[in-house]
């Protein structure tokens, strides 16, 4: 863990509302000049806090309006297997987290797609390139009661 003072939680958070603010706005929030604050932004980038800027698309906009938690279970627990699963999540667009978990379930699942058809095609893709898998099984979301990318950074 990188140790993170007040200035650098600051930028952090005004990063994660808007990361495409100019420095100099960034900077008079803060109470910085532009370079120290520049430097702060470059330093947190090398050290792998800030890990890319990217726009957040609302998916409903772009015809995505079903999202999909799939719980997976499976008996393989060696390394292969685990590598051929990453593998496999990684090659899928309409998965955007997958996640170990403890508990009765192996795997956990964020699917992204715009209809049942559209989540039938990722449940035969993923059974058919994943062996041993011994339980998939989706958790429909009704409603996105609340979708935040933004971390509270401990002090």
């Amino acid at each position: 863990m990188v140790k993170l003072d007040d200035l650098d939680r600051k930028i952090l958070a005004l990063l994660q509302g808007d990361a495409s603010q100019p420095i100099q706005q960034i900077a008079d929030q803060v109470g910085l000049s532009v370079n120290p604050c520049w430097r702060r932004i470059q330093r947190m980038e090398a050290d792998g806090i800030i890990r890319g800027r990217v726009a957040l698309v609302d998916p409903e906009k772009v015809g995505l309006t079903l999202t999909i938690f799939v719980r997976v279970k499976t008996r393989e627990h060696t390394a292969a297997w685990a590598e051929k699963l990453a593998e496999v999540i990684a090659s899928m667009d309409e998965i955007s987290e997958c996640h170990r978990i403890g508990g009765d379930v192996d795997y956990l699942l964020k699917v992204t797609v715009p209809d049942i058809a559209g989540y039938d095609r990722v449940y035969r893709e993923l059974i058919a390139r994943v062996p041993n898998l011994t339980d998939v099984s989706a958790l429909f979301s009704m409603e996105r009661l609340k979708n935040s990318t933004r971390l509270l950074i401990p002090t």
